[in-house]
């Protein structure tokens, strides 16, 4: 598909503060290829939107009321898998990143990132990809080889994982691509890409290749 095809990519975004949001609405609403579909004052107003408008995107600050971004985005994970979170803070700390990751986070850019950087952040995450910002990139890098290390004895069935990832991820052990998985789980594509991306980062592989030798070494994939 040329770039021409592609479709529009939709978005919310949710920030508490007016002028930044209308100022962000205003400048993505510049670029082709990406649609602001609502926006949102709240933590749980975004949540209620996503119910509402499934978007592709959501860009999330970390500092809402009601429910903070972190929040927001556990539930909008949860209740909508194919919703890509992208946070949009100022807030750089290690507790603010990690736990937003954690949380299903597939990016997170520092405010006053440009208009090139957000734009690529959007399309990255809507494809399924993860992207953290330069100053963030080395620090997320450290935090998993840690994370990897402490989980060296891990259980078989993967605890980091949700049921419905372990449940793709045992779909992937037996050599079924993503149509097919989608086909079996009766999600769609979009939906199984994302799941796969966030086995892969949980799991800390590269690619379906290294995730296979996992789950199976780990008894999945052997029925």
């Amino acid at each position: 598909m040329s770039a021409a095809e592609k479709p529009v990519v939709r978005v919310v975004i949710a920030d508490d503060h007016p002028v930044y949001r209308e100022g962000l609405e205003l400048l993505l609403g510049t670029v082709e290829g990406i649609e602001v579909i609502g926006t949102a004052a709240t933590g749980t107003e975004v949540v209620a939107r996503c119910t509402e408008l499934l978007p592709d995107v959501v860009v999330m600050d970390l500092n809402m009321p009601e429910l903070d971004g972190v929040g927001a985005t556990r539930a909008i994970r949860a209740a909508h898998p194919s919703v890509a979170v992208l946070v949009l803070t100022m807030h750089d700390d290690d507790e603010s990143v990690f736990t937003a990751v954690q949380a299903g986070a597939r990016g997170y850019l520092l405010k006053g990132a440009d208009q090139l950087e957000i734009e690529r952040a959007i399309h990255t995450v809507d494809d399924g990809g993860v992207i953290f910002g330069p100053a963030l990139a080395e620090r997320i890098t450290a935090y998993f080889a840690g994370l990897e290390a402490r989980v060296v004895d891990e259980p078989p069935q993967f605890p980091q994982l949700t049921a419905r990832e372990l449940e793709v991820l045992e779909l992937v052990a037996r050599g079924l691509n993503n149509h097919a998985i989608a086909t079996e789980l009766v999600l769609s594509e979009k939906t199984i890409r994302n799941h796969v991306s966030n086995i892969f980062m949980k799991l800390q592989v590269a690619d379906r290749a290294q995730a296979i030798v996992r789950a199976r070494d780990s008894g999945l994939g052997r029925r």
